[in-house]
């Protein structure tokens, strides 16, 4: 079959760079799409030698489909329907039966055929050129792009993220006469807005991306233009003997605002490098899309990068410019930090009575509160010290109301930490106001001190008691107040930091310290299986599997630290050869016992036992007990499953030999208790039986 290359450009004012790459992502997977529909059964055959190529810049989003099939196949539609016998009655007439067939077949009777005794409906479809079918599937990708608010423009009805200009539209080297976006489509792009807006005829799809750099002083494929802004970045700040801090999310961005960039090294006056290194960052990011240096001891050098739109005959003066623009908002920078060191972190906690933090849970001072009084609390039990944590509580969001902060949002905590230092708070509490915050997102850094940790725990712990207890818990994938985010990162503190916390009692503690939650009630057991729920992805990313999770869950251990103890033992449990029986065996005993509604632990008589094998076992269970609970007591549960592995032959033998459900009672029920005695030593770790 014939195949030619494909080519679709949406030309537009300047794209949301933020979404840029999102959005050009999304038009190649439902052109994709929607070609292969077009193509039937035999569309991964056809494309089987077509590259496909995406292509973004600030003002154009487009698609490179190389040996592209030019006809949809000839195709043939053949049902079966009921068999001829019974397809009329009596008189000849069609049966409801044959006339619902045709109806399902969008035909009548008369077009039928019988074919082996049964009626039939086929449907031959002739080849067809597949440009006719490609506008409609442009067409239907950008109706499906990711747009939160579309936009109209002029007298149009058309709607797109920002007004269309022109559209390309070239299979082969002809043009696919349509019209998309209100827009006939055609053959001519456009070059760079000032170093060459014109309009360039493209003669082949294959030569777009060469014509628009060679010609239009476009780079159209977005992965080249980052690159090159890379490695030009690079090269910038070893003229200065300073390494440039590249950042992923900011590449993207000023990748999606160049079409032709060139790299520029800025600097700015030393004296402002006495404000926090971040707040200057965060303006010269944020603000204006620069790049920072560090020098060679790794701290803020006086240099930014600024990526520029153009190739300037006289670069200097772009440079002077950009100095020019940068010098106010460092000074904002350090007046904000200057005016702010003047009033002191306690001060500011008075204008938070002023701040709610949720309409049913007061206000964020009273959050404070309630986190200073938690807070002391975790620090005693962690051993570390309780004055510490109450007031590092109590000041963790002063820094909320700061200039500095109500300019740079991202800033809270770290802000806190200097003003804090400032103010002549301990070292450990003005480090809190920063680390309470961690981590921020998933894989980000831990609190390194014991106060932050204290903090931090409280601060998330009275979030989830006080949303769950107003009956506001996070719903599918909504979770306004982060919640998820604020769970796991509440385990991690206390799993990977080593902290014996006992999660309901904390949990009991912080809703306490609430006034009149409405769905008070049972609370912290909500709130802790929330919680202890979030685990299970967390070893799914460990590649730990989801029934050794379940397994430890079925005891709800309390304590994240003992639950990640008892899921690592119960993992490594799982390699053992005695395993798999074991689990069995386990699930075999749970069975029993429920059906016998057997609760407890009831004693073993000896006098009871009978036969061999329920001698050797219960001998076994009574040598094996004491030292598997100084395990527990220990913590050291694989110890301990790695000696009840031990027990494999005497189970097994006994479930051989031995008639459990016995005609006497006594003798039954002093096996079943037996049986308990069992499942009661592997309970103390896991319920091994769902590994079964």
């Amino acid at each position: 079959m014939a195949a030619k290359d494909f080519l679709f450009e949406l030309g537009t004012e300047e794209l949301p760079p933020k979404a840029l790459l999102t959005l050009s992502n999304a038009l190649q997977k439902e052109i994709l799409a929607g070609i292969e529909s077009a193509l039937g059964k035999d569309a991964k055959a056809l494309l089987k030698d077509s590259a496909v190529k995406s292509y973004a810049a600030p003002r154009r989003l487009a698609v490179l489909i190389e040996s592209l099939a030019t006809e949809v196949p000839a195709s043939t539609f053949f049902m079966q329907g009921p068999p001829a016998r019974i397809a009329y009655d009596a008189d000849g007439n069609p049966t409801k039966a044959l006339e619902g067939f045709a109806r399902k077949c969008g035909t009548s009777v008369d077009q039928l055929e019988e074919q082996d005794g049964k009626l039939c409906f086929r449907q031959e479809t002739a080849a067809k050129p597949l440009a006719d079918a490609l506008p409609a599937i442009i067409q239907n990708a950008l109706d499906k792009l990711p747009i939160a608010k579309r936009m109209r423009w002029g007298a149009s009805r058309a709607e797109f993220v920002r007004p269309v200009k022109w559209v390309v539209m070239m299979l082969g080297d002809e043009v696919i006469e349509c019209e998309i976006m209100s827009l006939k489509a055609g053959r001519k792009t456009r070059g760079h807005r000032f170093h060459y807006n014109q309009e360039i005829e493209l003669i082949a799809p294959a030569d777009y991306a060469t014509t628009l750099k060679e010609r239009g002083y476009v780079l159209a494929d977005f992965a080249e233009r980052r690159e090159l802004i890379r490695s030009q970045a690079l090269a910038e700040a070893e003229k200065v003997g300073a390494e440039v801090v590249i950042d992923s999310g900011l590449l993207d961005e000023v990748t999606a605002l160049n079409e032709w960039p060139v790299a520029l090294l800025g600097r700015f006056e030393e004296r402002f490098l006495d404000v926090p290194a971040q707040a200057l960052i965060s303006s010269m990011a944020d603000h204006q899309k620069y790049f920072h240096l560090l020098n060679k001891e790794g701290e803020l050098a006086p240099f930014f990068i600024t990526i520029s739109n153009i190739e300037s005959k006289e670069p200097q003066q772009v440079i002077e410019g950009n100095e020019k623009v940068i010098r106010p908002r460092l000074a904002d920078a350090a007046f904000f930090f200057e005016t702010d060191k003047k009033t002191s972190l306690e001060t500011r906690t008075e204008q938070l009575k002023k701040i709610v933090f949720q309409k049913d849970l007061g206000t964020v001072h009273e959050k404070t509160e309630r986190i200073a009084k938690l807070a002391g609390l975790i620090a005693e039990k962690i051993g570390s010290d309780k004055g510490w944590a109450e007031r590092a509580g109590l000041l963790c969001k002063a820094d909320l109301v700061s200039d500095m902060v109500l300019e740079f949002p991202e800033l809270q905590g770290l802000m806190g930490y200097h003003y804090a230092t400032n103010d002549g708070e301990a070292e450990e509490v003005a480090k809190a106001q920063d680390e309470h915050y961690m981590p921020r997102f998933a894989g980000d850094q831990l609190p390194t001190t014991q106060t932050g940790m204290a903090v931090a725990i409280a601060d998330r712990l009275d979030t989830l008691v006080g949303l769950f207890g107003i009956n506001q818990p996070p719903t599918g994938s909504k979770d306004p107040f982060a919640l998820r985010r604020a769970t796991l990162g509440t385990l991690r503190i206390i799993v990977e930091s080593g902290l014996d916390l006992d999660l309901r009692e904390l949990l009991k503690i912080a809703a306490d310290n609430h006034n009149d939650l409405p769905a008070r009630e049972g609370l912290e057991e909500k709130v802790l299986d929330f919680m202890l729920e979030r685990f299970r992805a967390w070893y799914e990313d460990a590649g730990i599997s989801a029934e050794v999770f379940l397994a430890v869950l079925a005891v709800k251990p309390t304590s994240p630290l003992d639950f990640d103890k008892r899921v690592k033992a119960v993992n490594h449990f799982r390699s053992l050869s005695e395993a798999e029986a074991l689990a069995a065996a386990n699930k075999r005993v749970s069975n029993i016992l429920s059906k016998q509604e057997v609760k407890g632990t009831p004693a073993v008589s000896e006098s009871l036992l009978q036969d061999a094998a329920e001698q050797a076992l219960a001998a076994e269970l009574q040598n094996i007990q004491p030292g598997i609970e100084a395990l527990f007591e220990a913590g050291d549960y694989q110890a301990a499953l790695e000696k009840l592995s031990a027990l494999r032959s005497s189970v097994d033998n006994f479930f051989e030999d031995v008639m459990v459900m016995a005609d006497d009672e006594a003798v039954r029920n002093n096996r079943l208790a037996l049986l308990s005695q069992l499942r009661s030593l592997f309970l103390g770790v896991a319920d091994i039986s769902i590994l079964g």
